[in-house]
């Protein structure tokens, strides 16, 4: 027989355990099967590996089965937490502090190893948090985006998913409801519930003892209307979600809730219908997206990038970018040379000043989509960019696509034209030489800190959101 360090810990626990069960002592139970009590010592304790043979006569003696002796399950609680802290004490966490281990006796108290064990969690804890550095972030968050833009942002499963859950609903066509939405909870076993004291750390907050589903009162600005906000909390439950174990498992659970979201909000089905048609009359526009399924205009966008490549054959952009061109959102799989730095991130990069996620802050006119070519070093794209404002500031929601493709787009008879040499310096990141000479040494700018160098990262079981909050909450809706 091999086993693993711990699980001959657990085998001597369960001996330990039968031993007892059975009133015999080290010694007694050594004479029955043929070895000295103080070899049996050393198996209970884990120390060393019992032959079969010894096993199956220890299995007699104890007239227990041996497939009982074998299981991977502590036998009590008393030995799930001695178990637990011989792990805990063997991590590299704690064995690189260089403190000697806690010997457990039998006189001492489960309360005082769970104490042990508490302090043991929250050095893990503070280690996880350590190492979730903002480039770990931005490695992790690169790296998902390449993925998905190796299967042009589509998931199927999530489609099929999202389709079965909204025709258990009854839900057909036109825009989702929130009636519907409610059902959909319902069949899950919960119920929505507004309220308005939800912890400023949360979107919502999922009850699961109780079936609730904690969601606020109104829309909060930057498009997550109520409908969205349910729809990724029941995600969780659906796709089978557990505490997120690092950055990158976190970042995975949001964009796949956000994708079935979507995936509801606007059914594959319809939006399929919908955007083949409007290809067919050269008129595909993401204002009448929008409007058809009563979303957000950035949702709309978003979910072109589902579809539009995989069902269309269109290669497209997507980029939410700040009044100061810095990106928060940004696909792309049709080759626009997006800004990034050195570890491939892109995210709070700023785009070109001549790129219409830019130049479109200077339409007097924002409740029209603004349309604009641009010649950049890889070749010439049509862009539709709309402008917003929250109470953060200035927004735009860039789509676009290569100049051969804009055939299919409204907007694309646009006489506005730009042209972008970036990354070449000279493009937009260096002032005219007459400027620079005139003023370098002679002013002096204070920068503005750049507000993605504080983004919160993960803590604890749940990344960016206060427990004490959450927990604080429920027990007053309990």
């Amino acid at each position: 027989m091999t086993s693993p360090a711990f699980e001959l810990t657990t085998l001597g626990h369960r001996i330990r355990h039968h031993r007892l069960a059975c009133g015999l002592t080290l010694d007694e139970l050594g004479a029955q099967v043929g070895v000295a009590g103080s070899q049996l010592s050393l198996i209970e304790n884990g120390k060393r590996e019992p032959k079969l043979s010894l096993l199956q006569e220890i299995a007699r003696a104890t007239s227990t089965p041996i497939s009982e002796l074998l299981s991977a399950e502590p036998p009590n609680r008393r030995a799930a937490l001695e178990i637990e802290l011989d792990r805990a004490q063997a991590s590299p966490v704690f064995r690189q502090l260089g403190l000697p281990p806690v010997k457990v006796t039998k006189s001492m108290s489960d309360d005082t190893i769970e104490t042990v064990l508490g302090l043991h969690h929250e050095l893990q804890r503070r280690e996880r948090e350590a190492i979730a550095t903002p480039e770990e972030a931005r490695r992790a968050n690169t790296e998902l985006r390449l993925r998905m833009r190796g299967v042009d942002n589509y998931l199927p499963d999530v489609e099929k998913l999202a389709e079965k859950q909204l025709k258990s609903a009854g839900h057909v066509s036109g825009a989702l409801t929130h009636r519907t939405v409610s059902i959909m909870a319902e069949q899950l076993g919960f119920e929505l519930l507004y309220v308005d004291d939800l912890p400023h750390s949360a979107r919502s907050v999922t009850d699961l003892e109780n079936g609730r589903i904690y969601l606020p009162p109104a829309s909060i600005p930057g498009g997550h209307g109520l409908r969205s906000m349910a729809l990724q909390a029941m995600a969780h439950r659906l796709l089978g979600h557990r505490p997120p174990t690092d950055y990158a498992d976190f970042l995975q659970q949001r964009l796949e809730i956000n994708y079935f979201a979507a995936c509801c909000l606007m059914p594959e089905g319809n939006s399929v219908a919908f955007l083949h048609q409007a290809k067919k009359d050269r008129d595909l526009a993401v204002e009448d997206f929008r409007d058809a399924f009563g979303v957000t205009h950035e949702a709309a966008g978003m979910r072109m990038t589902n579809l539009l490549t995989q069902h269309l054959g269109i290669k497209l952009h997507f980029l939410r970018a700040d009044g100061s061109g810095a990106i928060s959102r940004v696909y792309e799989n049709d080759g626009l040379p997006l800004p990034a730095d050195v570890t491939g991130a892109v995210e709070g990069q700023r785009v070109c000043r001549r790129w219409s996620a830019r130049t479109a802050f200077a339409e007097k006119n924002r409740t029209t989509e603004h349309y604009q070519y641009t010649d950049t070093p890889a070749g010439t794209f049509w862009c539709s960019t709309q402008t917003g404002t929250t109470s953060d500031g200035d927004f735009s929601i860039t789509v676009g696509v290569p100049f051969d493709d804009a055939r299919w787009f409204r907007g694309r008879e646009t006489q506005t034209r730009a042209v972008s040499r970036c990354p070449d310096e000279s493009c937009c990141r260096r002032p005219p030489a007459e400027s620079a000479s005139r003023w370098t040494g002679k002013a002096w700018p204070s920068a503005r800190v750049h507000r993605h160098m504080f983004s919160p990262l993960p803590r604890g079981d749940f990344p960016g959101v206060d427990d004490t909050e959450v927990f604080a909450f429920l027990d007053r809706h309990a």
